[in-house]
């Protein structure tokens, strides 16, 4: 198991101090280390051309609302940015956004030519994790886009659940129910995406296990207004119903020898049709049984 880094699971108050000297350029900030090395760098806040900053390409967050962009744009205007980006750098000229990607959008839309931000060095694991932290915590994430973060944290950079349960601080149901809903056939993710129904209606969607029910079940949900449990409700009844259809659509030949092998064998054989090809399944309840079992097809050879 890989050990990771502390800290990331408590939150975003590591990387921002209130108390950070704002600098003008960071030109300035070099001349400020010349003259005191001791101080932490991690924690100045310089001002970047914004041109030269880049949003983060594993960003989980893919959809962001206009308007409310528009509304910090407003904001920041009149107030300026109050808490700075967090960026690392790429190269002598460019950065990528690690934290504050709203932010970064309306000083854009603001007119802003240069933003307040504190560059850290961060590995390509801790900028996701932070991207990741950052969102959840502000609840910015909607359900698909939150569930794709934790699943690349798990298939990307091999984290277990455990270890992403403690990262962003939720527990392991929590992080189970997530990944689930990326089940979902992805026209319902979408829906869950854009806020046309809830989690909870597509964990409700999740028990039906048939994509062309699943897809009708979430339109009822949408244009009847159902509440998650009447669509619980309705996706058992069809989970059931299935169940007891494929049981009784299976041929009255084969029942019949069914019947016969049990006659003759003395215990329940089962016959799965799967067109051309199929299963027989002979059932036993020990190991003596299991031989007699054995002996009896050497018999019938």
């Amino acid at each position: 198991m890989k050990s990771r880094k502390g800290g990331l699971g408590k939150g975003l108050d590591a990387l921002f101090d209130n108390r950070a000297p704002i600098l003008e350029s960071e030109e300035n900030e070099k001349s400020n280390l010349s003259n005191d090395k001791n101080e932490d760098t991690a924690t100045k806040v310089i001002y970047i051309d914004i041109n030269q900053i880049k949003p983060n390409e594993n960003q989980p967050r893919k959809h962001f609302n206009e308007e409310k962009i528009k509304e910090l744009a407003s904001s920041i205007i009149e107030h300026g940015i109050i808490q700075p980006l967090v960026l690392r750098k790429i190269d002598e000229k460019r950065y990528e956004i690690v934290a504050g990607e709203r932010r970064w959008r309306a000083a854009r839309a603001a007119g802003l030519e240069r933003v307040p931000s504190i560059i850290r060095d961060f590995t390509d694991e801790e900028n996701m994790i932070i991207a990741i932290i950052e969102n959840m915590q502000r609840e910015d994430l909607n359900s698909i886009e939150e569930a794709e973060g934790l699943r690349q944290m798990i298939e990307t950079y091999g984290f277990t659940q455990e270890e992403v349960s403690k990262s962003v601080s939720k527990s392991r149901p929590y992080i189970t129910n997530a990944l689930r809903l990326l089940k979902l056939p992805e026209k319902i993710q979408e829906k869950l995406a854009n806020g046309q129904i809830s989690p909870g209606h597509g964990r409700a969607l999740l028990v039906a296990k048939d994509k062309a029910y699943q897809e009708k079940l979430c339109d009822r949900i949408i244009n009847e207004g159902l509440s998650v449990r009447k669509a619980e409700e309705l996706a058992n009844r069809f989970k059931s119903n299935k169940a007891v259809k494929t049981k009784k659509s299976k041929d009255v030949n084969i029942l019949q020898v069914e019947r016969d092998l049990k006659e003759i064998y003395g215990t329940k054989i089962s016959i799965v049709n799967k067109g051309k090809k199929g299963l027989l399944k002979i059932e036993y309840y020990g190991e003596d049984e299991l031989n007699r079992l054995i002996d009896l097809l050497k018999m019938a050879k």
